[in-house]
């Protein structure tokens, strides 16, 4: 990595046109080595404020960008999978000119970094990477992974979001992404509101289509950059057994925390210990 690539300014935010004509948001502030920020399903890169704000003040590049049909980007009908995630992802590494970067994924965010790694990775344009909550390496139940959640509980997601879905968007948020149905939690209605705010501006196409990218893609792929793979043990979304601890098992440069406690949104509701263990990481 040269001076000069570290020292690139951030450009505020923008937007780049993918080859298929889809528009995708993007957030780049400051400088430094280039942290970009993968969010979860059905989120934007707003869903990143605590990261974003805590690294852009230990000196880093943060970027953070709206998958295609989510948030301030296209709302798209095709390519809502993650091959196309993660090609759209390199669109934007090599519009921005990103070199050594650190990828960090959320959930359906952890998939999309997997995939855009294990492909695209190569090159100098990857350091290191962060699985958080992640869905790899696969979370759909078949013969081969038999400890996965049954396609009724997906199905489940699919119906629930044609019927209603500014009704599921407030219930998830409400109840289990946070464990806020937990006894004895303490609910921010500001962080359900967010999160409500956040899916509904994105396409409901988009999102039908990509509860089928993150639950039935098999992400058992080589990647040998290392990783930490972060994991509340009360991930009620990601249930861990069959995710962070199936996942570790097949990375070749492979860190585990395992969080006591903790749900699938823990970057939010406890964003200091996240950071934390993340700035450790990076600087490792």
């Amino acid at each position: 990595m040269t001076e000069a690539s570290h020292a690139k300014a951030g450009s505020g935010s923008g937007t780049i046109t993918t080859n298929d004509g889809t528009q995708i948001y993007y957030k780049d502030w400051g400088t430094g080595q280039p942290v970009v920020f993968h969010h979860g399903w059905p989120l934007s890169s707003d869903d990143w404020d605590a990261q974003m704000l805590f690294f852009l003040s230990k000196g880093y590049r943060v970027i953070a960008h709206d998958r295609r049909g989510h948030g301030r980007s296209s709302q798209t009908d095709t390519g809502n999978e993650m091959d196309t995630y993660a090609a759209d992802v390199t669109a934007l590494v090599a519009h921005l000119d990103l070199k050594n970067a650190i990828h960090v994924g959320h959930s359906t965010g952890g998939g999309e970094v997997a995939r855009y790694v294990a492909q695209y990775g190569s090159g100098g344009r990857v350091a290191k990477a962060v699985l958080i909550g992640a869905v790899p390496p696969i979370m759909l139940k078949t013969a081969a992974n038999p400890g996965g959640l049954p396609i009724e509980v997906f199905d489940g997601f699919r119906s629930a979001l044609t019927t209603n879905r500014a009704q599921f968007f407030r219930d998830v948020p409400a109840g289990p992404f946070y464990g806020f149905n937990r006894p004895g939690a303490t609910v921010s209605e500001g962080v359900v509101d967010n999160w409500w705010r956040q899916g509904m501006m994105g396409g409901a196409k988009a999102h039908y289509d990509c509860i089928k990218a993150f639950s039935e893609t098999d992400f058992t792929e080589e990647i040998d950059v290392p990783v930490l793979v972060m994991h509340g043990d009360d991930d009620q979304i990601v249930p861990i057994a069959d995710s962070a601890l199936l996942a570790i098992k097949l990375l070749k440069k492979g860190e585990l925390k395992v969080y006591k406690g903790l749900p699938h949104g823990m970057a939010t509701t406890h964003a200091d210990v996240i950071n934390a263990d993340l700035l450790a990481f990076f600087q490792a």
